[in-house]
């Protein structure tokens, strides 16, 4: 653990909190391939004029017929692999839809649903092994979060971490709970990190805000959800643990960029109201 950061005046604290609840506020594929039409020419169509032969076109001798019989035969040889070729083309295009269509499917709101249901009662563990802890560094800011833009991002924009005791969490928030290893407390919609709460409780998988509501559902419940969702449409193939680990951010944002969020890895507003969550 590294050594406690310079203590925070609290009223610097009272800020952030209320920059929080500005934060939290609400603000505002291929199409199919079509076949191109195969030409065929009718083989009893009147000709004009006369063969080679000076003979009248609209009535052939032996020779022309099995001339035309052969042609007929040639054009019919050549026409196939087009047909093939454009039914392929077809397919192709529709698997190409499909896969589109995949990447911007939502979830199944019963599902959902289903999944909430299984965990009522979870409860994250700490895996420092396969989930290593991140550090306390009073200067630390969210990479990235500059570029966000929108109020709904502005709580990811402003956050850096703070460290103060028991005594002035409870001063402050209401509600400070034990999850998975780390303190937090909640604030207008999103967890943070209590670093300083307990020395002897700090692990922490990811350092920012998690956002679960306004019904400030447990953090690792959220994060168990989301992980189970994540996993059923393909894109979190790790363990449901409850933890904000390296391999749960990459699903969210590969999630966030095929649906077109701003790619936060991690549990923000947009990205709940986007898994039918929020």
């Amino acid at each position: 653990m590294k050594e406690q950061g310079a203590t925070q005046q609290p009223g610097a604290m009272k800020e952030r909190g209320m920059t929080n609840e500005r934060g939290a506020m609400n603000q505002p594929g291929a199409g199919k391939g079509q076949k191109a039409p195969v030409h065929q020419e009718s083989a009893t169509a009147p000709a004009t004029g006369t063969d080679a032969s000076g003979h009248a076109a609209g009535m052939p001798t032996k020779i022309g017929k099995e001339q035309q019989v052969k042609e007929r035969k040639q054009g019919q040889g050549v026409k196939q692999p087009a047909t093939e070729a454009g039914a392929t083309s077809v397919g192709g295009q529709q698997n190409m839809q499909a896969n589109a269509g995949a990447k911007a499917k939502k979830p199944d709101p019963q599902q959902v649903q289903q999944i909430k249901s299984q965990h009522a009662n979870f409860r994250a563990q700490p895996k420092p092994q396969q989930v290593p802890p991140v550090t306390y560094n009073q200067n630390y800011r969210i990479q990235g979060s500059e570029q966000w833009q929108g109020s709904r991002y502005e709580v990811f924009r402003s956050y850096h971490p703070e460290w103060h005791d028991e005594g002035w969490y409870h001063s402050h928030y209401s509600q400070v709970t034990l999850i998975g290893g780390g303190y937090y407390f909640f604030n207008n919609g999103y967890w943070f990190p209590a670093w300083g709460y307990s020395p002897s409780a700090q692990y922490y998988a990811y350092d920012g805000p998690i956002y679960v509501g306004q019904h400030a559902e447990p953090p690792d419940k959220v994060i168990a959800d989301v992980q189970a969702v994540l996993q059923q449409m393909g894109y979190y193939k790790g363990e449901v643990d409850g933890l904000l680990g390296p391999m749960t951010r990459e699903a969210l944002t590969a999630y966030q960029a095929d649906q077109g969020l701003t790619q936060t890895a991690a549990i923000d507003e947009p990205t709940l109201d986007a898994l039918g969550m929020s």
